[in-house]
């Protein structure tokens, strides 16, 4: 077993990205039309670590490890929300 050609690398990569698009959109329209705050903040999530695996996913296949830098703060600032939010929910202080 050897490393792929790039006729099959680069189908793979444009499927993939295909179905992030088509799964980005799906999330776009749960947070637009989410009734409830948890149900908002899951949808926020999941399109953001979504996207934070894509721009790893592309660093990667770019070999540019600077690319991926990015990502870190994508994925704390999902995290730190899903803090303030159930802080929030459960009427207590971030620090209590």
């Amino acid at each position: 077993m050897g490393i792929p050609g790039e006729a099959v690398t680069v189908k793979l990569l444009l499927t993939g990205t295909l179905l992030f698009v088509l799964a980005s959109v799906f999330y776009f329209i749960r947070v637009v039309r989410s009734r409830t705050v948890p149900d908002l903040v899951l949808a926020v999530d999941v399109l953001a670590y979504d996207l934070a695996v894509f721009i790893i996913a592309f660093s990667i296949m770019c070999k540019s490890p600077y690319l991926s830098i990015g990502a870190l703060p994508l994925v704390l600032w999902a995290y730190l929300m899903d803090m303030y939010v159930s802080k929030h929910l459960s009427r207590r202080e971030l620090g209590d």
